[in-house]
């Protein structure tokens, strides 16, 4: 009867746990950072929109922000958080030791 390795075990349960570790501390990055631009297009940018006063495609900025800009950025957004997980994703399953 052969006994189990118990350092090997050890060393992949500690591979397996960093490389969870760094994908998730990535994850995070990930949503903080486009969490910021989504709250800087949706809040800061329309806020100040006003002192902006000029003319954006034959429209008042302030306007075209708010109505258009906001939600195509919103839209990039979420395209580009798709992508950028779609990659994560498959980094994660590169990254993890096999059995």
């Amino acid at each position: 009867m052969d006994m189990p390795d118990y350092d090997a075990l050890n060393q992949r349960s500690q591979q397996v746990a960093a490389a969870r570790s760094a994908y998730w501390r990535r994850t995070r990055r990930l949503t903080v950072a486009l969490l910021l631009a989504w709250f800087l297009v949706s809040f800061v940018l329309i806020y100040f929109a006003r002192q902006l006063s000029f003319e954006f495609f034959g429209w008042p900025f302030g306007f075209w922000v708010a109505s258009q800009g906001a939600v195509a950025v919103f839209c990039l957004i979420v395209a580009y958080y798709a992508w950028a997980m779609r990659r994560l994703d498959e980094l994660a399953r590169a990254d993890e030791p096999q059995a």
